[in-house]
């Protein structure tokens, strides 16, 4: 069994390994989201946002899994 250390029964604790994982796909999806960002700014076509927009949702489901 292990200790919980006083933490809340429904706490979750992560490595630093998986934090450093968290953080660089939250990274990703900033990125993505930039990346749409900047697409609508500069006008770009259907097609282009279209491809930027798919490449935020997958970035998006991707952080939805916590490994």
């Amino acid at each position: 069994m292990v200790q919980r250390g006083g933490l809340p029964e429904d706490a979750v604790v992560l490595s630093a390994t998986e934090i450093t994982d968290l953080q660089d796909r939250l990274f990703q999806l900033r990125c993505a989201a930039e990346d749409v960002l900047t697409g609508i700014e500069d006008d770009l076509g259907t097609e282009e946002m279209h491809r930027l927009a798919t490449g935020l949702v997958d970035t998006a489901r991707r952080l939805e899994r916590l490994r």
